[in-house]
């Protein structure tokens, strides 16, 4: 009979639930003005800077207004500094002052609202990132709404799973989970940083979001991950293979422990009952019935009974 001397072993039990990899910045940027798109500064798989100008579309001859506009602004601020000079040096009507004052702030107020407009007429980026799509081309007529390109950062992911209710009291925020791409034939460490507030009562979970570093750029959003996240950590857990444990008519579970070797390599053996607790893999956690330092019979326990002798193979 071969054995197996138990001794305290670092066990840990994950539990395993498939997630979805996302971002929050993947988005389709559309026009804020309606016109031709008269330039595209970017293509395909560019990677551009928050702000950066994307394209720019037609202004229908605002650019011209605004240059009256500003031509007119600085006419009504010379106006309106020879009044305020002559009204500091009390020369002049308060009329002509407050006029002069009021032409000048509407003026002001015409100019920025031109500006806004005209800044409407660049796309920019929202965010730095990846032009993951142009969607549209030069010379087109768009308008708000329509999709013109799509932006995504894959430096700033991370995997929503649901995860069932009773492992709520387990999952702390800042675990740290392992995440394995199938796709990709990878894993990677992430960190639980939301847990959610509501149970879902259609199916019994709670979500989670799992930041996700992407060093490599080989994330991309909506990739099936399979997390592994740590429930139960013993650090002196007696195990034992699945295969070594018997079942009795009534369902306990019993192994069969040598008692003293003699010289001769021979030995009694004693049938004991046992509780186990979590399994991973083709290990069982031994909660009950066992101590350290015990042999325990592994190969051709089936064959054996409490009190009988036999022969120990080392």
């Amino acid at each position: 009979m071969k054995t197996i001397t138990l001794k305290d072993t670092l066990f840990n039990h994950y539990i395993e639930i498939q997630g979805n990899v996302e971002t929050k910045e993947n988005i389709v940027i559309s026009p804020e003005y309606s016109g031709i798109l008269t330039q595209l500064y970017v293509k395909a798989g560019q990677k551009v800077s928050k702000g950066q100008l994307l394209a720019r579309i037609d202004d229908g001859g605002m650019s011209a207004q605004l240059a009256q506009a500003e031509t007119q602004l600085a006419l009504a601020k010379t106006t309106f500094e020879r009044q305020k000079n002559l009204w500091d040096q009390k020369i002049g009507s308060e009329i002509q002052f407050l006029q002069a004052k009021t032409t000048l702030e509407s003026q002001q107020k015409v100019v920025a609202q031109i500006k806004s407009q005209l800044n409407k007429t660049n796309v920019v980026a929202p965010f730095s990132g990846t032009i993951d799509e142009v969607i549209t081309e030069r010379g087109k007529v768009v308008a708000p709404g329509m999709d013109l390109f799509r932006i995504v950062n894959l430096s700033n992911m991370y995997v929503t799973a649901n995860v069932p209710e009773n492992y709520i009291a387990q999952l702390k925020l800042g675990a740290i989970v392992n995440v394995y791409l199938n796709a990709l034939g990878k894993s990677y460490q992430g960190k639980v940083r939301q847990i959610g507030n509501y149970i879902n009562p259609n199916n019994r979970t709670f979500s989670i979001e799992i930041a996700l570093p992407n060093p490599d750029n080989l994330l991309r959003p909506n990739q099936v991950a399979v997390l592994k996240i740590e429930d139960y950590k013993n650090p002196k857990a007696l195990l034992l293979t699945e295969n070594i444990l018997q079942e009795t008519a009534d369902g306990s579970k019993i192994v069969y422990v040598v008692n003293k070797v003699e010289s001769n390599n021979t030995a009694k053996v004693s049938q004991k009952k046992i509780e186990i607790g979590y399994t991973s893999g083709s290990f069982v956690e031994v909660k009950s019935g066992l101590e350290s330092g015990e042999m325990v019979v592994t190969d051709g326990a089936k064959s054996l009974k409490d009190g009988i002798t036999v022969e120990i193979i080392k």
